[in-house]
């Protein structure tokens, strides 16, 4: 199979993905997730014209003139109200939040008041309407406060609490199911035998699934054999993931198997090499409703891998519109070679220039083994293919990583 682009496999990953259904969802799990449906106001707030200050309920037209005495017939408190009518010549206490009682249109404001027995005397005018939230202020019943495809925040959620919804209709969690084939790989706190290593692909791969709002499946490390990796892909099968997610097993050596398992299972296979570096041979198909992306073994390759394609594959099947991490530009940091036929996604330092700039360095060893400079890096510096050499101080475009 050809080599194809970063962006036409992009496109071929998103081709046949959708926002997954809704489900009713508590307030206290909404936040970052998306609507599947409008939703309109249940209630108004206020509810009725209420008290924005602590001080006194009274008749503008008793305040024309002032010093002025009132004589002060009852109290408000908020979820307290005093239905008794306020007359000429009279106030009632009331107290932030308290309903306006009857009578009244004003609001004085208890610092320009003395308060003796059942008088009290207004210091300064106060003109009418002063320091009362009006009935639906915020928002009345049957506002349409939200639409489909937004995504919540944290005030989004003190908002649908105030418009009395307990749970919200959102498109459901992707399901992301994991392993990784290799007999060389070994869980961490194990002691490696000859020729063997640590497993670390799966914990940065989980991370990144669950940051972007998917459940992750871990179905752990599979021998380098094929009814094992068979039994792997059925078992994610069983579990209903949406997606599934291997590491290793994806290239064309005698024990790379992935493939071989994927055809004998009946997978849809749309692209197995991609025109980049790190992650060549990185495999996308689907199996009945589940996608597969089948990443290389080497731990850059899959985290760049997934950071391009699983990341905008989750986000739209969570249903959100913004799919891929936005790129920016920088200042290189130091002078590069000529590309060859495959996108370069080279992990760099970021810092910032005198000028206020951005500054990306790539660091000087780019094996796509190497653990610490991908942790060390700050961004992914992108170099197209055929790109001419380039100088240090010339602009260069950047995909910055998350912390």
């Amino acid at each position: 199979m050809a080599l194809i682009s970063v962006a036409q496999a992009l496109d071929q990953v998103l081709a046949h993905a959708a926002p997954l259904p809704a489900e009713p969802v508590p307030l206290d799990d909404a936040l970052g997730r998306v609507l599947a449906g409008d939703l309109a106001a249940l209630r108004t707030q206020p509810p009725a014209d209420v008290s924005a200050m602590d001080g006194y309920a009274a008749r503008a037209s008793d305040l024309a003139t002032v010093p002025t005495q009132l004589r002060v017939i009852g109290e408000v408190a908020a979820g307290r109200p005093f239905t008794a009518a306020v007359g000429a010549r009279e106030a009632a206490r009331i107290f932030t939040g308290g309903v306006m009682p009857p009578g009244a249109d004003t609001v004085v404001v208890q610092e320009i008041t003395e308060h003796a027995g059942d008088t009290v005397t207004v210091l300064k005018p106060v003109s009418k309407g002063r320091h009362i939230r009006r009935q639906g202020l915020d928002f009345r019943r049957g506002d349409t406060l939200f639409a489909a495809g937004h995504r919540l925040s944290a005030r989004d959620l003190a908002l649908l609490a105030g418009m009395n919804h307990p749970r919200v209709p959102l498109h459901r969690r992707p399901k992301v199911a994991l392993f990784a084939t290799g007999d060389e790989l070994v869980a961490p706190g194990e002691e490696p035998g000859p020729g063997q290593i640590v497993y670390s692909n799966g914990f940065a791969l989980a991370a990144l699934a669950r940051q972007h709002g998917a459940t992750v499946i871990d179905l752990g490390l599979v021998r380098d054999e094929l009814e094992a990796t068979i039994a792997a892909v059925r078992a994610a099968r069983s579990a209903a993931a949406d997606i599934l997610v291997t590491t290793g097993g994806a290239s064309v050596g005698e024990y790379d198997l992935v493939h071989k398992a994927f055809a004998a299972e009946g997978m849809d296979l749309s692209f197995w090499k991609v025109a980049m570096r790190p992650g060549r041979p990185l495999m996308h198909g689907r199996l009945g409703g589940m996608h597969v992306l089948g990443l290389p073994g080497n731990p850059v390759s899959a985290y760049v891998c997934a950071f391009l394609f699983l990341v905008p594959l989750i986000r739209r099947m969570s249903g959100r519109s913004d799919l891929n991490p936005p790129t920016e530009s920088a200042l290189l940091g130091s002078a590069l070679p000529e590309n060859d036929e495959r996108a370069d996604y080279l992990r760099a330092t970021l810092a910032r220039g005198p000028d206020g700039r951005p500054v990306a360095t790539a660091l000087p060893v780019q094996d796509s083994s190497m653990l610490a400079p991908l942790a060390a890096a700050g961004c992914l510096l992108i170099r197209e293919p055929h790109a001419p050499p380039a100088r240090a101080g010339s602009p260069c475009t950047i995909l910055r990583l998350e912390p």
